[in-house]
């Protein structure tokens, strides 16, 4: 019996197997793909009209009148978008693009040196011209992000990332209604990205007025040097060198200028408990006798940089 109940539970499953097997699939109705209905994040698309009657509203607000008094800035980053406006159509036309970096400066300098000398001079130069705003600073320099060894507290942007930027940023200021846009760099690495940057521009868009502008007289620092000598200051660097007799990549000029935006940016406090409170034979002490100098060293590049403006700027 037990036997046979086996063979019997054996038959059973080999017909079901041999029915399933002969069952067709079931069939499935392909059902065409819908569009989403306009939910959050998508919006149903304009009829003329509604994209009539946004493009007016759009127009109001950008001749919105401002409704309160403008901020006396020169730096189109501390000013309201009305005020940026208003400043363009009363003449200041001119934009400026300042490049600094962030790098490895020796044991007393803030990695930041570049940028904040150009807040220094940013403002200085805009404020002579009287037609300019200064664009965000480009913070970061040309360099090699890929290498094996990057020196700690330097961070670069390849050369294309870098003219990139430069492009973009310039292409923005003439969007804006900017119709000369001139760059300076305060490091020696940026000098040749932005002097082919505005070369490239002014041949994408050649008619006047827009003009693009690169101002290598700006990172003269030969000069600053040669100020420093002559006004009784004997750093021993020679006319031109990034390197003076502490063999560090700092000197007196540089540190003035640090000091007069920010003394901590140089550690003039923690150097002066050290009694390091010098630089290639130089006291930065007493303060304020460094910063006097600052205020020479600003006068000098400022006017050196708006000579070679106005001499860029002149009809050929």
């Amino acid at each position: 019996m037990k036997q046979i109940t086996t063979f019997a539970a054996v038959g059973f499953c080999l017909l079901a197997g041999l029915a399933q097997a002969q069952t067709p699939p079931p069939t499935t109705t392909q059902t065409p793909p819908q569009t989403p209905p306009a939910g959050r994040g998508q919006r149903p698309p304009q009829t003329p009209e509604e994209q009539a009657a946004a493009a007016a509203r759009r127009e109001a607000e950008q001749n919105a009148p401002r409704p309160i008094d403008a901020l006396d800035s020169v730096w189109t980053e501390d000013l309201t978008w009305m005020e940026v406006r208003d400043a363009i159509k009363s003449g200041k036309t001119t934009a400026l693009i300042l490049t600094g970096g962030v790098e490895s400066n020796g044991p007393h300098l803030a990695t930041g040196k570049h940028n904040f000398i150009l807040k220094v001079m940013g403002e200085a130069i805009a404020r002579k011209l009287g037609n300019a705003l200064v664009a965000p600073i480009v913070t970061l320099e040309p360099g090699r992000p890929d290498a094996a060894r990057v020196a700690p507290g330097s961070v670069f942007l390849s050369q294309e990332t870098y003219r990139a930027v430069l492009t973009d940023m310039a292409t923005s200021l003439k969007g804006m209604g900017f119709t000369t846009v001139i760059l300076m760099g305060d490091s020696g690495g940026n000098q040749g990205a932005m002097k082919a940057v505005a070369e490239a521009l002014t041949a994408k868009y050649p008619d006047p007025p827009q003009r693009f502008i690169f101002i290598p007289e700006y990172y003269d620092y030969s000069s600053v040097q040669k100020l420093v000598q002559s006004s009784g200051i004997a750093e021993q660097i020679k006319i031109g060198a990034s390197q003076g007799s502490d063999g560090l990549h700092e000197e007196y000029g540089i540190d003035a200028l640090m000091a007069l935006y920010d003394p901590k940016t140089i550690r003039l406090d923690q150097r002066t408990k050290a009694k390091r409170a010098t630089i290639n034979g130089v006291s930065l002490l007493p303060l304020n006798k460094t910063l006097e100098m600052a205020k020479k060293i600003v006068e000098l590049r400022t006017k050196l940089t708006v000579d070679a403006i106005a001499k860029a700027l002149a009809p050929k």
